[in-house]
């Protein structure tokens, strides 16, 4: 039975995810496998960048890969809301002085160095 259209992702349907896919590709970390389908879906993304069904997939496979961890549903969506936090806190440079086509990195010059 195909479960209804979900609104919004939650930990009902990361839940539901976490379900079929170990149902689908079997259990364990698979972190390879799922690495290796990111890498082809982000190619897929550079042939069709408006193509919202590819940016999907990535962030399918991104949710797949972190419930393989061992992480509850709950734990991942919390660890989103704070990495999102965490990044904005942090100082960014003026994106109108990056190279195109290449990542905008932040500031690390004042984080704690191991």
């Amino acid at each position: 039975m195909t479960p209804p259209r979900p609104t919004c992702i939650d930990a009902a349907y990361l839940a539901h995810q976490r379900t079929w896919s170990l149902a689908t590709f079997g259990p364990g970390p698979r972190t390879d496998g799922v690495l290796d389908h990111i890498t082809k879906e982000v190619d897929e993304v550079r042939a069709a960048p408006d193509d919202l069904a590819e940016w999907a997939d990535l962030i399918i496979l991104a949710f797949d890969g972190a419930q393989r961890t061992g992480a509850d549903p709950q734990a991942i969506l919390d660890a989103v809301a704070a990495k999102q936090a965490l990044n904005e806190r942090r100082t960014w440079p003026d994106w109108r002085t990056a190279a195109p086509g290449r990542a905008i990195e932040h500031d690390r010059s004042r984080e704690a160095r191991p």
